[in-house]
């Protein structure tokens, strides 16, 4: 079995591929189900099913977390992901498509919620923010890869599922490398209560600020990679050119994930985040000036991406400053809660606005909600900061 080094960069190597097969379906299916005439609503509509999967397992993850411990639960996840991808090959119906993609949020969140508290339980206070950027770093690069399979449909609509299948399968295997381990308990009775809704109000109360963070980066991720390929295809952008394009994002928090990790271990998360929302606010306005722009649009996807391409890694840091190692479990469902919201939100509002303003800039709605979330960051700072 692999020493504690090994399991992180294993646990981190799981993420990734988890984010390579969020980041390849999000355009993917966006542009199968444009080019066969499906409104952008519905498209919208669609792409939420991987994120009403995270809603409906989450309610039920801690206890087997506790039970089993981290190992079993990732395995379980793990099956579920590269076997729904297998099964896109199957059948070309959108609503069987749909319960795929909702197969596949229920599998991301389990492999999510199993690394993500592994790693948040075990590392400690001072390298917090590096080790958990390290995390979103990981998710971020494969976020990146993922949407270049797009074009591969052009050769084969199965060939980007069958890869992807075989390549999550390869990557899972490597979690029977890995020891089991529990997640930490207290025996303090206000914290260890046995009610699982009890520890969810628990760990909300204390750090609901943090978790605007992942809620954003939902909305963020999901707009981006579902409706912004409808909206640049109306424009007249190619597939080829918008597949090539959206990775930027993802990219630019790559470059700097680790940095504003360091940084929010320094001058804390709250300062940070404020920073990135702000930059990432003005970076879509900018946007609404380029969009015809192949150069211009890189450009800003890069820059918004180095700022709140790190979201979620910050705002799970800034949860874990602010709760016990006890409500750790229950914040990290909350966080992946929180991300799924976000994630529905983004396409459903995204797709109506770009059928109900043809005319308007798509990047209008993600400046008005990232100003949105900036305010209330900026008016609810929380006593308690690293």
């Amino acid at each position: 079995m692999v020493q504690a080094r090994g399991r992180f960069i294993i646990l981190v190597t799981l993420v990734a591929i988890s984010g390579f097969s969020q980041g390849m379906l999000l355009p993917l299916i966006a542009v199968l189900l444009e080019e066969q005439g499906v409104s952008s609503t519905i498209n919208g509509l669609h792409a939420t099913a991987l994120y009403i999967g995270i809603l409906i397992i989450s309610p039920f993850l801690e206890p087997p977390l506790r039970k089993f411990g981290y190992k079993p639960v990732i395995i379980v996840g793990g099956i579920l992901v590269f076997s729904s991808l297998f099964f896109f090959t199957i059948w070309d119906s959108i609503w069987f498509w749909f319960i795929l993609r909702l197969l596949i949020g229920v599998g991301d969140n389990i492999i999510h919620f199993g690394t993500q508290t592994w790693i948040t339980t075990t590392t400690p206070d001072y390298k917090r923010g590096r080790s958990i950027a390290i995390y979103g770093l990981s998710f971020g690069f494969g976020f990146t890869i993922g949407p270049l399979m797009t074009p591969l449909v052009e050769i084969n609509p199965s060939l980007p599922f069958i890869l992807s299948s075989v390549l999550c399968l390869i990557v899972w295997s490597l979690i029977f490398l890995v020891k089991n381990d529990f997640p930490v308990l207290d025996d303090d009775i206000q914290v260890t209560t046995t009610k699982t809704t009890s520890r969810f109000k628990g760990a909300f109360k204390y750090a609901w600020i943090a978790l605007l963070a992942p809620f954003t980066y939902g909305f963020l991720e999901t707009a981006l990679h579902s409706n912004f390929p409808v909206y640049a295809m109306r424009l007249g952008h190619e597939v080829a050119i918008i597949s090539f394009i959206i990775p930027f994002f993802a990219f630019g928090s790559l470059i700097s994930q680790i940095p504003l990790g360091i940084l929010s271990d320094r001058i804390g998360r709250h300062k940070v985040l404020t920073f990135v929302l702000t930059g990432g606010a003005i970076t879509f306005w900018i946007s609404t000036f380029l969009e015809q722009s192949i150069a211009g649009l890189i450009i800003t996807f890069t820059i918004a991406g180095m700022l709140v391409g790190s979201l979620y890694s910050l705002g799970i840091s800034f949860m874990t400053d602010l709760l016990p190692k006890a409500l750790l479990p229950a914040g990290n469902i909350l966080c992946g809660v929180m991300f799924s919201l976000g994630s529905i939100a983004g396409p459903l509002f995204g797709g109506s606005f770009i059928d109900l303003f043809p005319n308007v800039s798509f990047f209008y709605v993600i400046v008005v909600f990232i100003s949105v979330v900036l305010l209330l960051m900026m008016m609810n700072r929380p006593k308690t900061i690293s």
